[in-house]
């Protein structure tokens, strides 16, 4: 919890006056370390806010405000650390105002590309997995296949999904998911300040979404790979008996809003949740900078206050226990020397402009966050996917991402098999144009790779994606297994277990199936038609380096040796 000051906090004197005339907009303010609370709110109402809403964990307060003027205003203020407008500040990879985004066009290369059809499937008697799970490669790189023999996942573990929703009534997640503790931190916006349709029309009382809903399709995608049940269905998850934890931080739209990121990351580490997976970053800018001259005062303010903000609620989650995993990117670029940020702000549409980027003071959040294990993506040849992000800065371990223009020269090349499938929400698939009204496959779909799975009741869908979202899903699976191996019980919580986050990590880093560097070091990617940007140089050796971390994770050797790190 925030310390609270015992003197105190005198407040600036000189406020300039607000217009009542102003259109009000929201705001997340961050009460300055060590600040009492009171003397934060009394700020805001000095700068013309109204507090709407506390979060003490990790010290922010959302705030009605008006819209031009409130950030200098409050900041002003000793009891503040900073403030930022709440727009959406972080986005899975997903088109916003139905214009392409470079992280949907990542994820969903294939669609449109003349890529095959993906197999259907058919039933198969192997012992613990599921009928569609021979096109899960990433199953078998991970060796959770195997490790299921020892260990499948334990009920105990509960594992919160920060993203977009998960569908909950899905057959393969029916079964794992807690919707008791699952809980929806949005609210829908069918329409932003600028008129721009965000989210749709608003489908339940109030504009939010059950905590078993997912209008987006990525969060449940993402819990699929993580704990699908092996059921005897469609396709079982990495560790397919653990609980999934719906903790929604995002939009229909794909964006993510500070305060609800922040709101779910203290929500889970309150109920107890061993592992939380975040597959998005946070923007409006790719790379949140304390300083940057390229932008404005309230732009370095608003930066500033996210990078506190984030942090903040990343430590206090580790100190409760959680497992944090992130997504590295699907920038293509060594984070720990980043180009220059051409695309931020990305909100609102074309408000970017180039930044040069210093190493030192920007960051890419969460991923470069706090206690965050950094995840690259690769492919089925074990190549780093020629989008994903990589460096000896923040990669730590690397997973199956999907790598669509992986096996040049050989029949798999641009197929969709070589991407990751999961769990797709019906209601996702209609209105992509994917599925029809009455369940079956469109022409679209099927070029797609989308599958259809039914038995006698039901029927589940499932789609194709890559991109370090589908590989941090895989880490996090493994790190499920892991607390459901070694974990204790937790006294604090009885009927779940409890591992420390630190502990976790060492098992994942040290049974991690050790990749050295390809030859040359230097990889073009420029015969599977990519530009020179998109070269990348591996540093370090066959214990750790750039592209693959400490190595590619490994269920089966994290549940049969890792207690030896222990």
């Amino acid at each position: 919890m925030l310390a609270v000051a015992s003197a105190v906090v005198v407040l600036v004197a000189t406020v300039q006056p607000v217009s009542a005339q102003q259109q009000d907009a929201d705001y997340t303010v961050l009460v300055e370390t060590g600040a009492p609370l009171p003397a934060a709110r009394a700020a805001v109402e000095a700068a013309g806010g109204r507090v709407t809403a506390e979060n003490a964990a990790v010290g922010t307060l959302t705030v009605k405000a008006p819209a031009t003027g409130f950030v200098r205003r409050v900041t002003a203020a000793d009891a503040v650390f900073g403030a930022a407008p709440v727009r959406p500040i972080g986005h899975t990879p997903r088109s916003a105002n139905r214009q392409v985004r470079e992280q949907h066009e990542v994820e969903t290369e294939h669609v449109g590309a003349n890529a095959r059809p993906a197999p259907q499937g058919q039933p198969r008697t192997t012992a613990g997995l599921d009928p569609l799970d021979d096109a899960l490669w990433g199953l078998r790189l991970v060796r959770s296949d195997i490790a299921r023999a020892r260990q499948a996942g334990d009920r105990r573990v509960h594992v919160g999904v920060l993203d977009t929703g998960v569908d909950g009534t899905h057959p393969d997640i029916a079964p794992n998911f807690n919707r008791e503790l699952s809980r929806n931190f949005t609210i829908d916006i069918p329409n932003d300040p600028n008129g721009d349709e965000l989210d749709g029309p608003c489908e339940f009382r109030g504009c939010v979404d059950p905590a078993d809903r997912d209008d987006g399709g990525h969060g449940t995608h993402v819990a699929g790979t993580i704990g699908a049940a092996a059921n005897g269905f469609g396709v079982s998850g990495v560790a397919p008996n653990v609980s999934l934890v719906n903790i929604r931080g995002g939009q229909d739209s794909g964006y993510f809003f500070l305060q609800p990121v922040v709101d779910a990351l203290t929500y889970g580490a309150d109920i107890g949740l061993d592992v939380i997976n975040m597959s998005f970053y946070v923007d409006p800018w790719y790379m949140n900078c304390t300083a940057n001259p390229a932008d404005g005062t309230e732009a370095q303010i608003a930066q500033r206050t996210t990078i506190t903000a984030v942090q903040r609620a990343l430590d206090y989650a580790h100190r409760k226990g959680v497992t944090l995993i992130g997504a590295g990117g699907n920038n293509h670029e060594d984070l720990g020397n980043p180009r220059t940020d051409a695309a931020s702000p990305n909100y609102p549409p074309g408000a970017s402009y180039p930044r040069a980027i210093d190493n030192a003071t920007c960051l890419n959040l969460p991923t470069e966050g706090n206690h965050v294990i950094s995840v690259s993506a690769l492919g089925p040849s074990t190549a780093k996917a020629d989008y994903a992000n990589y460096g000896t800065e923040q990669t730590v371990l690397s997973a199956p991402g999907g790598y669509f223009r992986d096996g040049l020269g050989t029949d798999w090349y641009r197929t969709n098999e070589n991407l990751i499938r999961s769990t797709y929400p019906r209601n996702v698939a209609v209105a992509a144009g994917d599925v029809d009204a009455d369940g079956a496959i469109t022409p679209q779909g099927l070029a797609a790779g989308v599958a259809r799975y039914c038995d006698a009741t039901t029927c589940g869908f499932y789609r194709y994606l890559q991109g370090s979202s589908m590989a941090a899903p895989h880490a996090t699976g493994v790190a499920a297994l892991v607390v459901s191996q070694y974990g204790k019980k937790d006294r604090a919580r009885p009927g779940t277990l409890t591992m420390s986050p630190d502990r976790v990590q060492a098992v994942l880093v040290n049974t991690a199936t050790p990749r050295a560097c390809p030859e040359p070091r230097t990889v073009s990617y420029e015969d599977v038609g990519r530009p020179a940007e998109f070269t990348a140089t591996c540093v370090g050796d066959t214990r750790f380096n750039g592209f693959y971390g400490y190595g590619i994770v490994d269920a089966y050797g994290a549940v049969t040796r890792g207690g030896d790190f222990l």
